[in-house]
């Protein structure tokens, strides 16, 4: 193997003997030169060890395969396992999907923004951040890079939005613990890092004033992503103060479902609806782990085959219209209640 190192497309093409148009189409669309040429180009790419940058290809085609995925926090394993979902269905179709993670930082979010803007992708698939994103440089983003927006809403931003119907999740888990033993308390935090929570809290609140019932709420304090530490922390409190106001709670989400699951565990709080049990713990959005608590964890599901495929089927339409809609659309999917021991 040659030591020299290649630095970039030109010098690959003079080492080979290949003019550098027919190294560009050949890198664009292999089977657009000749079978001859393919091979001199192929056995110099071995020889070399050369390999194209195909970030720096892409900004000089017109349409490129490349796909951004964006997402606000990739170590919580519900987005992990959405964009696990999209990128299967991008590279299916001959996209190459590229995933990043926000990390629940503005700046960071706006960094992202930036660096896929630079790099001309065909589109973005993006679940913004919500209440902390900067809502004018998503606007500006979004007119630059044909965009779907998905999980996390920001209204009349990007091209349409896909998401999971939020008074769907609460309506189902309050008439379900309602009709089954005591209605439930809300647990969330004081200080939501997803805009949805703060939709789940008004379904909560609407569908007990429809049942007739007084809505109660216990608000975790706490700020940031580290959502089952600031559930057990809060339960914890709670517990230990005598102050659930009663034995049936319903949590804004999973993750800090776990974290209360937790706390009655070393409170020595039996959860469930069997004898002896002292509470039941009901979630929101079936966490990929919330069937392997202890106990299991009872929550109403995400779609999530539906959301993903659907998220990219409306960016793939997207791309072919020429990265605009007549008129930007929102498709909500209804959840699913799984019941489980918890509750």
């Amino acid at each position: 193997m040659d030591q020299k190192k290649i630095r970039n497309m030109e010098e690959f093409a003079a080492v080979s003997g290949i003019s550098r148009p027919t190294v560009s189409k050949y890198f664009n669309d292999p089977t657009s030169v000749r079978q001859s040429i393919r091979d001199r180009i192929e056995a110099a790419l071995e020889k070399h060890d050369f390999r194209p940058n195909i970030y720096a290809i892409n900004q000089n085609r017109q349409l490129t395969k490349n796909i951004g995925i964006v997402v606000p926090y990739l170590a919580d394993p519900f987005f992990a396992e959405i964009a696990r979902r999209i990128e299967r269905r991008c590279i299916a179709a001959g996209f190459w999907p590229t995933l990043f993670s926000a990390h629940g930082e503005q700046a960071l979010e706006n960094d992202i923004m930036d660096s896929l803007r630079s790099l001309k992708p065909a589109g973005v698939l993006l679940a913004p951040l919500g209440r902390a994103s900067d809502r004018a440089a998503v606007e500006r983003f979004c007119a630059d890079v044909p965009t779907i927006l998905f999980d996390s809403n920001i209204d009349g931003v990007g091209e349409a939005f896909v998401g999971s119907d939020n008074f769907s999740f609460v309506s189902q888990s309050v008439e379900y613990l309602t009709r089954t033993g005591e209605p439930p308390c809300f647990f969330e935090m004081a200080t939501p890092a997803n805009p949805n929570a703060n939709k789940r809290r008004k379904a909560y609140i609407e569908n007990m004033e429809r049942l007739g019932l007084e809505p109660r709420i216990i608000r975790a304090e706490g700020e940031g992503w580290e959502f089952e530490q600031i559930g057990h922390d809060a339960a914890m409190h709670a517990i230990g103060q005598n102050a659930l106001p009663t034995n049936t709670i319903l949590c804004s989400n999973d993750r800090l479902a776990i974290g209360f699951l937790s706390a009655c565990y070393e409170s020595g709080l039996r959860v469930g609806r069997g004898e002896g049990c002292a509470l039941r713990v009901a979630s929101h959005d079936d966490h990929p782990f919330s069937k392997f608590t202890c106990p299991s964890l009872t929550t109403v599901a995400h779609d999530y085959d539906l959301v993903s495929n659907r998220a990219v089927e409306m960016l793939f339409e997207l791309i072919d219209s020429g990265g605009r809609f007549d008129q930007r659309t929102e498709t909500l999917y209804p959840a699913r209640l799984v019941l489980r021991a918890s509750a």
